[in-house]
């Protein structure tokens, strides 16, 4: 007889999208742009086949249709984020009432079909209006942040009690002000610390308007965790991996759950000259109001070595000034994605959460595989994604066994429930449960979305 693992009593299951890769924009609805609108029609050519932010999943239309679907597939809980935009179309001021009445709807609907809301403020989408006045840049931003979270915790605080400040907010800061992946495109470290601080900032400022309001529940943040693996024992490599975990993960982990910043952080910041300016009534802010608990995303893990030459004085900052890029022979990789597939970081995670931030409850937020071209493996009208079950089942194992060591992890989310739009990678790799024909709209369940519902059933799985 095969092994089961079971997962702890009323452990999550579930998945999590973000309001711009599902919702979509409709005529009348309301909403005002973001940077992603913004952007694509700025330069269209940047996105996957000039496929942009407007369409997407529509669950703007079909989010009662679409709640059924998880219930089929086994969710008791589910994350997504409200669109700043829709809520605020130029930021602040007035409150977009046809958004207040679809998002109170929606949650609304989650929770009468037993469904867990998992809310998220903030994933990647800058109201067009305030980039516009720098967006994360700006000071003043982080005050309209601060009443936006509010605004949402005033009309929805009632129905949703498992908030999130924000999703990766690493992604922002090195996508749009280092390596030119997300709008502005800025490559500019000053900036860029800037950004980070002034993020950090907003969810202090967040946390402490929802502890205000007494509204009940919990709020933290999401964080994509990539442990940082040295090539080797050699004092260099350790060294150049004790740097990138500084930038790539402590850099909002510790404010988020320590209330301070990383030590090693600031030295390197300080070094080349990047401190932001700052006031000691906001380290205060930071200090007295860390997360209730943690959401991780994991996909991969970083591997790096020490440099192999001098950097260049004059380039512009990047953290690889201390670091290379290591690419470790006989990896197992998704070749579409071009990521590794490395299932027990998510053990060194469970663990390092354990053993250095205070065994704070956290969940998997996101675990996910993108492939390409999904259509190869369908049968009978059905895609039969076994190397999907494969990778939740790898990683699963690894989650188990660390819940078995004493962290405190509460569920696991993937990504995502039905295949969404993915920011310049639009529909090029698909990651869903559930497979959406982007010309009918019609959705259907893949094999792994019928696992994943015997996987919430059993609270657990066969090895």
């Amino acid at each position: 007889m095969s092994d089961i693992l079971k997962f702890p009593k009323d452990f999550y299951f579930g998945s999590a999208t973000s309001a711009t890769q599902s919702e979509g924009t409709f005529e009348g609805d309301g909403k005002g742009q973001d940077i992603w609108g913004k952007w694509f029609e700025l330069e269209p050519e940047k996105f996957y086949n000039e496929v942009g932010p407007y369409k997407t999943t529509t669950m703007y239309k079909h989010y009662k249709e679409d709640i059924q679907l998880l219930k089929q597939t086994g969710h008791n809980s589910f994350r997504t984020s409200i669109s700043w935009a829709r809520l605020f179309p130029e930021g602040h001021g007035e409150v977009n009432e046809k958004a207040v009445a679809y998002y109170r709807d929606y949650f609304e609907t989650l929770r009468e079909n037993d469904i867990e809301p998992f809310v998220n403020l903030f994933h990647f989408d800058m109201p067009a209006a305030l980039q516009d006045i720098g967006g994360w840049e700006n000071r003043k931003v982080v005050d309209y942040f601060k009443e936006y979270a509010k605004t949402c915790f005033e009309l929805f605080g009632d129905v949703v009690k498992k908030w999130f400040t924000f999703n990766e907010p690493i992604v922002h800061v090195e996508m749009g002000y280092l390596h030119q992946y997300h709008y502005p495109m800025k490559v500019d470290a000053a900036l860029a610390v800037k950004v980070g601080y002034h993020t950090a900032l907003a969810s202090a400022y967040a946390i402490k308007e929802f502890k205000k309001l007494k509204t009940g529940g919990k709020i933290g943040i999401v964080l994509n965790l990539s442990p940082a693996y040295p090539r080797s024992n050699n004092e260099a490599d350790l060294k150049a991996a004790e740097i990138a975990e500084a930038f790539q993960n402590k850099s909002f982990l510790d404010p988020a759950i320590k209330g301070e910043f990383n030590p090693l952080l600031i030295e390197l910041i300080k070094k080349h000259d990047l401190m932001p300016d700052y006031d000691e009534k906001d380290l205060d802010v930071i200090k007295e109001n860390t997360v209730d608990f943690l959401g991780v995303n994991y996909y991969q893990p970083v591997r790096v070595k020490a440099r192999d030459s001098v950097p260049n004085p004059d380039a512009p900052f990047l953290p690889t000034y201390y670091f290379d890029i290591y690419d470790m022979p006989g990896k197992k990789m998704n070749p579409y994605r071009g990521w590794e597939i490395y299932e027990k970081g998510i053990y060194d995670i469970a663990l390092n959460i354990k053993n250095d931030y205070g065994n704070i409850e956290w969940m998997i937020t996101e675990n996910g595989m993108g492939v390409q071209d999904e259509d190869r493996f369908k049968k009978d009208g059905m895609i039969e994604d076994d190397y999907r079950i494969d990778f939740y089942k790898g990683h699963l194992k690894w989650l188990h066994k660390g819940i078995q060591e004493g962290s405190n992890c509460v569920g696991y989310q993937v990504w995502t429930p039905i295949d969404c739009w993915s920011w310049l990678n639009a529909y090029k790799n698909r990651y869903g449960l559930i497979e959406l024909d982007l010309e009918t709209q019609e959705r259907t369940i893949k094999k792994s979305g019928y696992w994943f519902k015997d996987l919430h059933d059993n609270n657990g799985f066969e090895l």
